[in-house]
């Protein structure tokens, strides 16, 4: 669990949209001067590009570290913990997660209700949270009475992939039953998808429930395209480029990042977050990188267009797959503290602790009927 979630942080870290997830932490005037001098760089032809900038202020937000991604999947980890604590101690194993699931969505959706009492018009309420599209939406949507699955089907953004970073950390409910920790990832994806953002999130879980019982990378991929419809274009882009790495020359993830970008990833639409793309691009690459987290991060950071989440979705499963040491000493200590600049109340949270709870509960604890995998044991 700690490999799957300072891989998932990782990854989230390493793409280029992290420095401006952490930027909201700098003040506004900070992000507007950014803004300005990008205005200056298209009205005067200048090929000097501007990034995050602190000026006079602490730059200590704008260094490496995990920013929005990170902080939806311990979202996700504290429903676990609420599952396993006493609250819902009355009810069974799966009824707590659902329940612990549903408790922590009507919690957010009550803050978005009492914002959008406070302000003017609903448009213009100030949340006390950053988050996707599909998740204001769905948030939205819960705050003025929907109910799943409506709150991710009338969703402008069901297609996105917010729901696959969530599902990664609630397949250690489940670990090496793929089809259960996907029917869980299917439960918590309801509240902010549809269609392949409900499929990407269940194709996420299966592939990292495989990965902790022990299985190998070939074995954790299968399990994902097992969830992926065929008639679907998730269900195409991940076979296909599935097919790109497993016939590769052995050139391994670098090698594959061209063909990824020029046959999977889509530069028609204004967000590069469609679960359609991200999850293709994350599988094929785990897949070129035999697991390896070191190589299949940077291969996915280096996809411009996805790396907002396909570095994260690539480095929670190899992390799964390679286990809590498979980071370099490095990485891991500027991944392992969140900097609350999504969900503020997360701020601090450290990710190896947080880890260690979960792995502490029995509902991580495989079930005595889990089909065991060939290796038999479980990674920490």
């Amino acid at each position: 669990m700690e490999g799957l979630l300072l891989g998932l942080a990782a990854g989230d870290a390493a793409g280029w949209p992290a420095a401006r997830h952490r930027a909201s932490r700098m003040p506004e005037w900070t992000r507007r001067l950014t803004r300005e001098l990008d205005t200056f760089a298209e009205q005067n032809a200048t090929t000097t590009l501007p990034v995050p900038i602190a000026l006079n202020q602490p730059p200590e937000p704008l260094r490496l570290g995990p920013s929005d991604d990170a902080e939806w999947a311990a979202f996700a980890a504290e429903s676990v913990l609420t599952a396993a604590g006493v609250l819902l101690s009355d009810l069974s194993r799966s009824r707590r997660m659902r329940a612990a699931i549903d408790l922590a969505w009507n919690a957010l959706a009550s803050e978005v209700a009492a914002a959008a009492e406070r302000a003017p018009e609903v448009e213009s309420a100030v949340l006390p949270l950053r988050a996707r599209i599909s998740v204001r939406a769905g948030l939205g949507n819960l705050a003025a009475g929907l109910r799943p699955p409506a709150t991710g089907h009338d969703n402008p953004h069901y297609f996105d992939d917010a729901a696959c970073v969530r599902a990664c950390v609630l397949a250690v409910v489940h670990p090496g039953d793929p089809r259960a920790a996907a029917d869980l990832a299917e439960f918590d994806a309801r509240y902010t998808q549809d269609g392949d953002g409900v499929h990407g999130a269940r194709a996420m879980a299966a592939a990292v429930a495989t990965a902790l019982a022990g299985a190998g990378t070939d074995a954790a991929v299968d399990a994902a395209l097992e969830q992926l419809p065929e008639a679907t274009e998730i269900g195409r882009n991940a076979r296909h480029a599935v097919k790109l790495a497993r016939t590769d020359d052995g050139g391994g993830a670098f090698a594959l990042v061209p063909l990824l970008e020029h046959q999977i990833v889509d530069h028609v639409y204004s967000y590069g977050i469609a679960a359609a793309e991200t999850v293709p691009v994350a599988l094929a690459l785990v897949t070129a990188a035999r697991g390896d987290v070191a190589e299949a991060v940077p291969a996915a950071a280096c996809l411009s267009r996805v790396a907002d989440s396909a570095p994260a979705l690539a480095g929670a499963l190899t992390g799964a797959l390679g286990g809590g040491d498979c980071l370099p000493a490095a990485w891991r200590e500027a991944c392992r503290t969140l900097s609350g600049c999504a969900l503020p109340h997360l701020a601090g949270t450290d990710l190896v602790e947080l880890a260690a709870l979960l792995a502490c509960t029995e509902l991580t604890s495989p079930k005595a009927n889990a089909t065991p995998t060939p290796q038999g044991m479980i990674r920490t």
